[in-house]
């Protein structure tokens, strides 16, 4: 079965640093769209980036501060984020969307990132 697993997160100051990782399994990464989403709460979850191949797109909010990438040989997505703001504090969730067929998708199980001082 299909899964994708979190690493990372954790408690940061702002400023500060952390760096998440995703491992996929089963038949998922070839041919999906890799992607990192956050809900705050109260929030509604929303897109924070997206990796195909080495195509990228950020959340006007984390451009600049955040990097995502991709290692094919490992199945692995990454999600490195720098210069932490108290407002990037929410729930991470990694996502995998089929290329051809975006209704195919998975969810990691989500990570929670609090930054605060």
């Amino acid at each position: 079965q299909a899964q994708l697993v979190e690493s990372g997160g954790g408690l940061v100051q702002p400023g500060g640093s952390l760096r998440f990782s995703c491992a996929a399994s089963g038949s998922i990464f070839g041919s999906y769209v890799m992607g990192w989403y956050r809900q705050a709460p109260g929030k509604q979850r929303e897109l924070v980036a997206t990796i195909t191949g080495t195509s990228t797109n950020y959340a006007d909010s984390v451009k600049g501060r955040f990097t995502i990438s991709r290692d094919n040989t490992k199945n692995t997505v990454y999600l490195q984020m720098n210069s932490l703001k108290p407002e990037d504090t929410a729930v991470y969730y990694c996502n995998a969307a089929h290329l051809m067929v975006p209704t195919i998708k998975y969810w990691g199980q989500g990570t929670q990132v609090t930054v605060s001082s």
